[in-house]
């Protein structure tokens, strides 16, 4: 029985975990969506990183035997064997059901190597040899493969589903001793060059889908925003691939990096958030309401909205003589005393944003504080009710995507004034 005591205890707190906290971490508030325009670039850039990754790119040797007339069988080897220059004329890049299809055509490459061969031959008692260098130019290759995306626990899973590549032409040109004489015998190995380029290539493109995918893997699940906050980047759900986008769901709330929870209720209901979609842009964000009231529950909870005026353009105000015949009472009890002013919410902000409206309603307190000595006396208090009501517009900078924000009228709403017993 006391063995499963502590058993039973753990039972009991994984039930008493608030199920609003799970659902909150499991929920998308944020969606990013890159065109075809943005996949282009992407595969640009991906094209130049595998390229100057992999060159110089050194191959294995090559070594063959053939059987000449009157020669007899002659030993040759290529060695040295190196790629030192690879270029993509042209490429696309096309997501689909089945993953994201990366096709570049019309490449070629250029490789350096050195050549030999001996031989024996009954028509003289000596061995022969010879060697030289030779360049070697790859013509009409293509190189495709087919990625496959998927959520692994919070983060991007990037698989090589499919891999290949095909050499149509090859061009070997012989350098140094009696090159013009071999140049036949060495064209024997067009076949086997260019089945060594295929299988490097796709070799080297495994290796580094791998290591791009054990860089995806290693990348934080929250960023940190400052010394309290960090935004939640955990993917939510599998990406979504469309014939011209790909989609990703992540969390994108704001959360205390102190891990104190933040109510569900600045979460609820929240409305479908408005995306750009203009199909010239490279990037789409979505931002929920959610993601801005959890930023402004967090940063209320860590006691960053609030604030201490002590300069204002009209200085005298902050002195009690400025309001002497305004309250008497206030300058007869605290005589040429200066004063602040300490404004402070009295609730996070909350935030409603519609396809077309955005609507904000803020709780504040202001209180006027007389400094005497060392003493800080609270005179006054002002509450506040603030709300904001405004049209949301959407236009087009450069390639981006920008948010304009037009304010409408608002109101300020004035709830009590009261002072302390002067």
């Amino acid at each position: 029985m006391a063995q499963t005591l502590p058993l039973f205890l753990l039972i009991i707190c994984l039930l008493l975990i608030p199920s609003s906290q799970i659902q909150q971490e499991q929920e998308a508030f944020t969606t990013i969506v890159i065109s075809q325009q943005g996949l282009d670039f992407l595969k640009n850039l991906l094209i130049t990183q595998a390229i100057s990754s992999i060159i110089p790119l050194k191959l294995p040797n090559i070594t063959k035997t053939a059987k000449f007339p009157f020669l007899g069988n002659v030993h040759m080897l290529l060695s040295n064997i190196t790629i030192y220059q690879l270029q993509v004329l042209d490429s696309y890049v096309k997501p689909g059901d089945s993953g994201i299809a990366i096709i570049a055509s019309g490449t070629t490459c250029n490789l350096s190597m050195d050549w030999s061969y001996e031989y024996n031959t009954w028509l003289f008692p000596v061995e022969i040899s010879d060697q030289g260098h030779a360049s070697v130019q790859v013509e009409g290759m293509e190189v495709g493969l087919t990625l496959g995306l998927k959520n692994q626990e919070g983060t991007l899973k990037l698989s090589l589903m499919d891999c290949g590549c095909y050499v149509k032409d090859i061009s070997i040109k012989l350098d140094g001793g009696a090159s013009w004489l071999y140049q036949g015998m060495i064209d024997a190995f067009e076949e086997q060059i260019g089945s060594a380029v295929e299988n490097a290539i796709t070799k080297n493109l495994g290796e580094g889908i791998l290591k791009l995918d054990l860089f995806l893997q290693s990348l934080p699940k929250e960023i940190p925003v400052d010394d309290d906050a960090s935004i939640n980047v955990t993917f939510v759900d599998n990406p979504s691939l469309s014939n011209s986008s790909v989609g990703f769901d992540i969390n994108g709330l704001f959360t205390a990096r102190k891990k104190v929870p933040i109510a569900m209720y600045y979460y609820e209901n929240t409305l479908p958030s408005v995306l750009c979609t203009e199909p010239t842009k490279m990037l789409g964000i979505s931002l929920d309401e959610a993601v801005f009231n959890s930023a402004s529950a967090l940063y209320y909870d860590a006691k960053f909205m609030q604030w201490i005026v002590d300069k204002i353009p009209d200085q005298s105000l902050l002195n009690t003589a400025g309001w002497r015949f305004i309250v008497p009472q206030l300058y007869k009890k605290y005589p040429n005393d200066n004063m602040n002013m300490n404004l402070s919410l009295s609730s996070p902000p909350i935030l409603r944003i519609s396809e077309h409206n955005l609507d904000a309603m803020v709780y504040a307190d202001l209180i006027i504080d007389v400094l005497e000595a060392d003493q800080v006396i609270p005179v006054a208090c002002i509450s506040l009710v603030r709300w904001f009501d405004g049209d949301i517009e959407t236009f087009y900078n450069l390639n981006h995507c920008l948010l304009y924000i037009c304010t409408g009228p608002y109101s300020v709403l004035l709830f009590l004034i009261f002072y302390q017993e002067l």
